[in-house]
């Protein structure tokens, strides 16, 4: 009896050092965060920190491999081979960033395949900005313009994000987004300096991605159940409310410069507080797109899971060639 209680007791003890030592873990964690510190791989950090990281960052790079089908649609449709090359291009940039990000996740312990997994069952998410159609031209301007506009605006910060990786990642995507969004913006200046047709085609397209460019930078503070937290951990360094703020102030002039109209007839210059006041989002829409009913969710999501059983022969060839080379240099050193 006296045994059994001793032994209890040397299991409560253990729980409590347990306990003591994870609490002084997180100060320490805590305390590298308040002095703006890296957090890498290695390091200790709590299980939900991983957690939060490994759903934004994989979130991020799902974005950028969605976001390629609605671009290259019109990659054999681009109007002049310098256009051509030039959509290519960015088709390309957005894989590589895809690349990144799934390698930046998998140092915290999760395989490429299931992250895979996750974005091909739906579990994963990735932005809502890219169920939406590209049904002309001027499309490739308005996302250069606007969706990597808010994008850059979105990413530009992570650069300072508190996980290394991450950050050091998101140094080289922003200048290549940087890149994509002049690209697009300068797509929309050729158009609104042609025809009266070029123009009114760049006007539709504004009028059809300005509401959902401003929807992709997150619902607003108030119902965002993860900024908090982001904040916190400095995972970001602006809530969605700032980030959307900053889009408008800065996109707004652009509109202007290219002598087309913004579909806000709320939109105005608010002297007291020096910004853009704007109409309402609708949300309604938003998450409408997020569950899964958008116009083009089902269509990217099965192109996405078609491209990946279609490539399937190629993943297997290239591991037997990679097996191969292995086994001969093995022959060799015998």
């Amino acid at each position: 009896m006296s045994f059994r209680r001793s032994l209890e007791t040397l299991e409560i003890n253990e729980i409590i050092m347990s306990e003591e030592k994870i609490k002084s873990l997180e100060e320490i964690f805590e305390a590298r965060i308040a002095r703006d510190e890296k957090i890498e791989p290695k390091d200790w950090m709590p299980e939900k920190y991983r957690k939060t990281h490994i759903r934004q960052m994989s979130q991020h790079a799902h974005s950028e491999i969605i976001g390629m089908l609605p671009e290259g649609n019109w990659i054999t449709r681009a109007p002049s081979l310098r256009r051509k090359v030039a959509l290519l291009a960015k088709v390309q940039d957005e894989a590589g960033h895809g690349l990144y990000l799934y390698s930046a996740c998998e140092t915290l312990g999760i395989s490429r395949d299931e992250l895979y997994d996750q974005l091909h069952s739906g579990k994963a998410k990735y932005s809502s900005i890219f169920n939406y159609p590209t049904v002309s031209w001027a499309d490739m301007g308005a996302v250069g313009w606007l969706v990597d506009g808010a994008a850059i605006i979105n990413q530009v910060p992570l650069c300072n994000t508190s996980f290394g990786p991450y950050a050091r990642a998101m140094v080289r995507v922003c200048k290549e987004e940087s890149f994509h969004q002049r690209q697009g913006f300068e797509i929309m200046l050729k158009l609104c300096r042609g025809s009266e047709e070029q123009k009114a085609m760049a006007q539709d397209a504004l009028n059809r991605w300005w509401w959902p460019s401003l929807m992709m930078l997150g619902p607003v503070d108030a119902e965002s159940v993860h900024t908090e937290q982001s904040m916190k951990w400095k995972l970001k360094r602006k809530t969605n409310d700032e980030l959307r703020q900053q889009f408008i102030d800065q996109t707004v002039p652009q509109a202007d410069l290219l002598g087309i109209t913004v579909p806000d007839p709320d939109l105005k210059w608010n002297e007291e507080t020096g910004h853009y006041d704007f109409g309402e989002i609708n949300w309604e829409e938003f998450w409408q797109v997020v569950k899964g009913h958008g116009p083009c969710n089902k269509e990217r999501m099965s192109a996405r899971v078609n491209a990946w059983d279609n490539g399937k022969w190629v993943r297997d060839a290239a591991m037997a060639h990679a097996e191969k080379k292995e086994l001969n240099k093995l022959k060799k050193v015998v």
